[in-house]
């Protein structure tokens, strides 16, 4: 597949990144020569100098052959030009990165259609629906619902009093038949267990499970479930005020704004329910005069990622029992996740999610990259004579860093084991590591 990529930023980068893995003919270009220079020695991609809103530039960069034009440039504007120009002079398929929610609704869809942009992400307002997610789970580190909610994956921290501590998977018994241990994530390194495989204390483990016992999870990793009614917020920014407007009306919150013009502004967006103070969120004793100690959910999404993560950390100490910090250098996440910072926001990752699903040929309608895993969830429709098909479980050779979760049979959900034979147009949960989602995508076409 040809892929060009417009804007060599921290998005566009990224994707080139994992795309060059996945042997994509990318190319990456940029006005900026300078980011193409820094990035060209370490991928395995044609970089072009040169602007995506110039009919000469994308003639050279060869978009009449593109099978995918994506432009991802800060300005939405460029982005939306870009698409339209490259549709028009032959791009199959286009993505545009937008700031503009009313593009999204879907009234508005066939008219950005007709215009050549094809689909669009708006990555503030799903890093927004991440946080509001993890406010109602506060118990999960990891939350993704699948086939329609049927099948739900879940990442969850086990304490010391989880009675899964010490176990191996072969120790399980009954209770496997109520949920799958797809994955486990321990310290910087993530395994597909086994059935020797044991658990420890600090393990964070993935299940794969149905509504039915999805409520036992929590007691089961040593944890109890608490309903969030107090939540300070630091940072005005546009994750921040979609956060608060998709928070329940009842939720109580204090949002801290170091910058005073930019807290007038925040006034007349956001709902009623929030307050705003103009102060840092490190400021320990603006903190405690305004009742850190009741507060039930820190949630930090200001442009600055070691702020995000030390204010968090300092909510932690005075014993906020729910802590979420925007993280948007990469580097940054695996060390945020170690000290303890309950979830981990990245809009690169969210955005790369959304353009994976995009790509993939297969019915994949859910496709979830974990931050902390360098992993991905999808949710696969296996096809009528598709190699998944064939034999039981047990008897086909999958990739490797691949194991199947659960699937939805005729509507109903159900946990998989070796015995299972994955039959046409069951909906099959797939766990994946590192870049394995489309090594297995070929099983199910």
């Amino acid at each position: 597949m040809k892929i060009v990529i417009a804007g060599a930023g921290a998005v566009g980068t990224h994707l080139a990144k994992l795309l060059s893995m996945e042997n994509q003919d990318v190319i990456l270009m940029d006005p900026d020569k300078e980011k193409l220079n820094f990035f060209r020695n370490n991928l395995e991609m044609i970089t072009m100098v040169g602007s995506s809103t110039s009919l000469k530039d994308l003639d050279e960069v060869g978009i009449k052959g593109a099978d995918m034009f994506i432009a991802v440039t800060p300005d939405e504007s460029v982005n939306i030009t870009s698409c339209m120009l490259a549709s028009r002079m032959g791009a199959k398929k286009t993505f545009a990165r937008i700031d503009n929610y009313e593009y999204l609704l879907p009234k508005n869809k066939d008219f950005f259609e007709s215009l050549g942009v094809h689909a669009m992400v708006y990555p503030e307002m799903l890093a927004a629906k991440e946080i509001v997610s993890a406010i109602k789970r506060p118990w999960v580190r990891f939350w993704v619902e699948l086939c329609g909610g049927a099948i739900i994956v879940a990442g969850v921290k086990l304490r010391s009093n989880s009675t899964l501590v010490n176990k191996h998977l072969y120790d399980l018994g009954n209770e496997r038949k109520k949920f799958h241990i797809v994955a486990v994530k321990r310290s910087n390194r993530t395994i597909i267990p086994t059935g020797d495989f044991q658990i420890l204390e600090n393990d964070i483990v993935f299940f794969a499970t149905t509504n039915e016992f999805v409520q036992e999870l929590p007691e089961l990793a040593g944890k109890e479930d608490f309903e969030i009614k107090n939540v300070m917020m630091m940072g005005g920014s546009r994750i921040a005020i979609r956060t608060s407007q998709y928070l329940p009306d009842k939720t109580n919150i204090k949002l801290l704004e170091v910058d005073r013009d930019k807290c007038h502004k925040l006034l007349e967006v956001l709902p009623k329910n929030v307050t705003v103070y103009n102060d840092d969120g490190r400021n320990a004793d603006f903190l405690l005069q305004e009742g850190i100690y009741d507060t039930d959910a820190f949630i930090a999404v200001t442009g600055n990622s070691e702020a995000n993560i030390l204010a968090c950390l300092a909510a932690k100490q005075f014993g906020v029992r729910k802590t979420v910090a925007e993280v948007e250098n990469m580097d940054y996440i695996s060390m945020a996740e170690n000290l303890g910072i309950g979830t981990i926001i990245n809009k690169k990752l969210i955005t790369v999610n959304n353009i994976y699903r995009f790509l993939l040929n297969a019915d994949v309608s859910t496709v979830k990259s974990l931050a902390f895993a360098n992993a991905d969830v999808a949710e696969i429709v296996a096809r009528p004579n598709s190699r998944i098909t064939k034999k039981e479980i047990k008897r086909l050779t999958l990739p490797k860093n691949v194991t199947l979760g659960g699937l939805i049979r005729n509507g109903e959900p159900m946990m998989i084991n070796g015995d299972t034979q994955v039959e046409p147009y069951d909906h099959v949960v797939v766990f994946c590591l590192e870049d394995a989602l489309l090594d297995i995508e070929k099983f199910f076409n």
